[in-house]
């Protein structure tokens, strides 16, 4: 038995041995585990140190775009150097996998060639060179080099995670494996215990039975084990899948978000803070605010530092979309935001830091803004369209009844005189209107195919006399087919008005620049400007290098009678009378000005198809007749005065005052030559549905018409219909004999 025994325990301290030996070698094992997840752990920490740098030099870069400051390109110039050894390490940190180092080696290139070019465009920065930045931006490099440089150190990343994983699950594998060997070993001992103390049978039964416990406990203890490490993986994994997805929305938001602790130090921002807010890691909201003026939504009323957002929210407040603007020291321009406020809490209510998300409105707060000026304008174009007509039938009655005094009172010279200064009021009132009719697109156009490079020579040589020596003049013109289809005259009228307001610009003299192209208007552009149809335009700029204008005055320098010249020095209606020509015309205008640097105004004109037109020449001066014309007009004063000055000129002359007596003289077999009516009439229907009808009634019959202001009866996107004859109102005695014989097309009879 004690020979046996001794069997038994030489045997089972054997086994001790075997396993002891075998724990030893897994100890190791796991030991050798651990040192290699250190490695792999350094690894990832070099990754991430690598990509802070490229980051860091990439936002030194930006913020020396932005402000020019030596302390960015001293930053930018020590990342640079960094670097390299940051590569260096890295490759002795994965000098054990080839693919990496592979991946890592060509990477490295990347990185190099992406810092390159941010220094590059540095130098370009500094050099001012506006030519050489536009061309680096236009190869878009840098952009596709930082999003390969992020994809291979993300895949390094990747990679090395998966290896870190693989080795924690071989690791739990190990320590299972150790403690079987454990729980062996354990066994062993206990036997070889119950054979050197020679316990009794039941001893024995009960040592057995301990140990099958012991055992099942194990297998429990493993199985529970196995289930909760099941349970802490797939934890795992779902909170590393929800923690990008958190992250991936986070820096891809359009909105900047700041995260702020109780005294105004940022915790956590997204790239969009960089971009709207220019704020930098590291910065708190103080020093942020000392670059910039901040304004209430009015632009005006500066925001007190108790009414900034963060100063509100630290307080308590929560609020949605607070109107704030902001225009930085830096000259870059200003910025319409829209906050939104959250203070965060701990679980005693207590103010812990705050969430801050700004939204930049600036472009829809600028497209509101020209939207609301474009509505005023119309507004007071429909305003001046509704009373011209009134205004131009009282200055047909005196410019017309003027012109006779005028020539009746020879023998009376003081008279006469009188009599012309009220003429020349009537003439300057006509003008006027005219001018508010220009703004209200009332006026008729007769646009034609106009070659506009021919027709600025023409008016650069017109202009020198009326700008005087001190006023250098030059033309910048395309060259090639510059055809639009406009009214020639108009345009003239535009550019001598805009010459005009130029050369009241330069008093002590000056440059003025005329220069035409061919333009392309884009769905960018007509975004931004919402009166704008995207197409082909011809552009004619008027430049030049006088005092310039301030943004209040540019909103309001197409507003009729707004003018900042002394009182009696001009009338308000100059650029009014341009704006109105430019849309009535089917275009856009555009004024760009600053302050003290000159201004220039830029029409952008419809394009004509096939060659330009040349000029009618004007007819000879027309005499009276002795046919007969149906007048027809709604004014007792005017339709006396005309059918007075149509009597005078040798013709019959039957009236009416609406259109229905008009259709019941027709009806009634009244002969006449010429019906002569007005647009807009009384009795149901216009002048030109008055014209349709007689036309059913007698065919043939000839029609002059006369308004104030023209409507859709006879003027139709701005311009005459087709065959249509109009004498705009004021006329004067010759005009009126002028377009009467012109309307009967044959000579005067007599």
């Amino acid at each position: 038995m004690i020979a046996s025994q001794r069997v038994i325990l030489g045997a089972g301290l054997a086994i001790l041995l075997i396993i002891t030996a075998a724990s030893i070698g897994l100890d190791v094992k796991a030991r050798s585990d651990t040192s290699w997840a250190n490695h792999t752990v350094g690894a990832l920490k070099k990754i991430s140190d690598l990509r802070l740098l490229v980051s860091r030099a990439e936002s030194a870069a930006r913020g020396y775009e932005l402000y020019r400051s030596p302390a960015f390109n001293d930053e930018f110039q020590a990342t640079r150097r960094a670097v390299a050894p940051a590569l260096a390490d890295l490759k002795r940190a994965l000098h054990d996998n080839r693919d990496q180092v592979a991946l890592l080696e060509g990477t490295e290139p990347l990185i190099l060639r992406r810092l390159d070019i941010a220094a590059e465009a540095m130098r370009l920065r500094a050099a001012n060179d506006g030519d050489g930045i536009a061309a680096l931006q236009g190869k878009a490099e840098g952009r596709g080099l930082m999003e390969a440089v992020t994809a291979n150190l993300d895949r390094l990343t990747a990679e090395e995670d998966q290896q870190l994983a693989a080795r924690a699950v071989e690791s739990r594998r190990t320590g299972i494996v150790l403690l079987g060997i454990d729980i062996v070993g354990a066994l062993i001992i206990l036997l070889l215990v119950a054979l050197l103390i020679r316990e009794t049978r039941r001893t024995s039964v009960a040592l057995q039975s301990t140990l099958h416990e012991t055992r099942a406990a194990n297998e429990a203890l493993e199985a529970a084990v196995a289930e909760r490490t099941e349970h802490l993986v797939t934890a795992h994994d779902e909170l590393r899948i929800s923690v990008n997805v958190m992250q991936s929305t986070f820096h891809s938001m359009a909105e900047a978000v700041l995260v702020i602790d109780k005294d105004s130090n940022v915790l956590l921002s997204n790239p969009a803070a960089e971009r709207i807010l220019l704020h930098r890691a590291g910065m708190n909201l103080t020093s942020l605010r000392a670059m910039s003026d901040v304004f209430h939504g009015d632009g005006v009323t500066p925001l007190q530092s108790e009414e900034l957002p963060s100063a509100r929210v630290l307080r308590g407040d929560e609020f949605e979309e607070m109107e704030m603007i902001v225009r930085p020291h830096s000259g870059d321009p200003a910025r319409h935001l829209l906050i939104s406020g959250r203070p965060m809490r701990t679980a005693q209510g207590v103010i812990s830091g705050a969430v801050l998300v700004y939204h930049d409105a600036t472009i829809s707060r600028e497209t509101e803004r020209q939207l609301h000026q474009s509505q005023k304008l119309d507004a007071i174009g429909k305003l001046t369209g509704g009373v011209a007509h009134d205004f131009n039938n009282m200055l047909t009655v005196i410019s017309g009844n003027t012109e006779t005094l005028v020539g009746s009172l020879g023998k009376q010279p003081e008279l006469q005189r009188v009599a012309r200064l009220i003429d020349d009021a009537a003439q300057r009132c006509a003008e006027l209107i005219q001018h508010l009719l220009a703004f209200a697109r009332k006026q008729p156009l007769e646009p034609r195919n106009v070659d506009v490079n021919a027709a600025i020579s023409d008016s650069a040589k017109l202009l020198r006399p009326a700008l005087g020596e001190q006023i250098q003049i030059e033309t910048a013109l395309e060259q090639g087919p510059m055809t639009s289809h406009i009214d020639p005259s108009r345009l003239t009228n535009a550019v001598l008005n805009m010459a005009i307001n130029a050369r009241d610009a330069m008093p002590d003299g000056g440059k003025l620049l005329l220069e035409t192209r061919r333009v392309t208007l884009d769905e960018a552009y007509a975004q931004a400007n919402p009166d704008v149809t995207p197409g082909a335009y011809v552009m004619l700029a008027v430049s030049d290098t006088g005092s310039g204008m301030p943004p209040d005055v540019q909103e309001k320098a197409f507003e009729p009678f707004f003018t900042t010249k002394e009182i009696g020095k001009g009338s308000g209606l100059g650029l009014s009378m341009v704006y109105g020509f430019v849309k009535q015309s089917g275009g856009h205008i555009k004024i760009y000005s600053e302050a003290g640097h000159g201004t220039t105004i830029k029409l952008y004109l419809p394009p004509g198809e096939g060659a330009s037109e040349t000029a009618v020449s004007a007819a000879a001066p027309a005499t009276g007749g002795v046919e007969t014309i149906l007048v027809v007009e709604d004014d007792n004063l005017v339709r006396n005065f005309v059918t007075a000055q149509l009597q005078s000129l040798g013709y019959k002359t039957i009236s009416a005052a609406d259109s229905r007596t008009a259709l019941a003289l027709v009806d009634r077999g009244e002969p006449f030559d010429l019906l002569f009516t007005d647009v807009v009439i009384p009795g149901g229907m216009s002048g030109r549905a008055l014209a349709q009808e007689v036309e059913k009634r007698r065919p043939g019959t000839k029609v002059l018409y006369t308004s104030g202001y023209t409507d859709n009866a006879i003027v139709h996107q701005g311009k005459l219909d087709e065959g249509v004859l109009l004498l705009t109102k004021p006329y004067r005695r010759n005009q009126l004999a002028e377009m009467i014989r012109l309307a009967l097309g044959k000579e005067p009879v007599g």
